[in-house]
């Protein structure tokens, strides 16, 4: 289930310096507009929910996510690297596995760590804030990233399709059509963020009950069809 092998060529991968500079930017910003944000008007609750739940899970986490999942696999099918490592004696869905695992890790890194700073430095963590957001970027992490693996073995435009999930179904749909919010990874967190929270400032249009479904539905599914996909690559490569 987990080749430390191809885990340390994916590590490698999505941690070189272009990608490396790209993923530390966004938690950057955060943490400075924060800073800014708390000199600027000091420690509110509200104003914390609004950064993180703005800024943090339904822009940071998604674009995160579309990094390290497609690139975990998407340039190695792209340039025809991922031949070399199809030739070795490792089961394919062992790759995806392991893939994914990186892609998760990753992203949890330089996502939730930098909710977490960004919480305590909002609002000190009051009322479970920073806690919350933290979790549901956690969350959302593992969803995000199995979505975005899919998407980068189906499609060499993974990049650009990941980026129209999250910031234009999920963030312009989602806050115009009631709707399409069911659809939202960000939602399903939220879900999560809200029981942890146990208040009024996190509130998601799912219940937990749904979320948690469709959190594990979405990660099972899509780590499946990309292992599936793979196969498929395999078997088109040996013909």
């Amino acid at each position: 289930m987990y080749d430390p092998t191809v885990a340390r060529l994916t590590y490698r991968a999505l941690l070189g310096r272009r990608r490396a500079l790209i993923l530390g930017a966004l938690p950057l910003l955060l943490i400075a507009i924060s800073l800014a944000v708390r000199v600027l008007a000091g420690a509110d609750d509200q104003t914390a929910a609004d950064v993180l739940g703005g800024l943090a899970l339904a822009t940071m986490v998604p674009i995160i996510g579309v990094i390290a999942g497609t690139g975990a696999i998407g340039p190695e099918i792209d340039d025809g690297s991922v031949v070399y490592l199809l030739s070795k004696p490792v089961k394919r869905s062992t790759i995806i596995y392991t893939k994914l695992i990186v892609a998760i890790a990753v992203t949890m890194v330089f996502s939730a760590v930098p909710t977490l700073v960004a919480g305590f430095i909002l609002n000190g963590n009051g009322q479970q804030i920073a806690v919350a957001y933290t979790v549901a970027a956690l969350v959302a992490s593992i969803a995000y990233a199995a979505l975005f693996l899919l998407l980068g073995t189906v499609s060499r435009h993974a990049v650009v399709f990941g980026l129209v999930y999250a910031l234009v179904w999920e963030a312009l749909f989602g806050s115009l059509v009631p709707g399409a919010r069911t659809l939202s990874i960000q939602q399903w967190s939220l879900a999560v963020a809200q029981k942890v929270a146990g208040g009024e400032l996190v509130t998601s249009d799912v219940g937990l009950t749904t979320a948690t479904i469709l959190l594990v539905v979405v990660t099972v599914l899509a780590t499946w069809y990309a292992g599936q996909k793979l196969r498929t690559l395999t078997l088109a490569g040996e013909e």
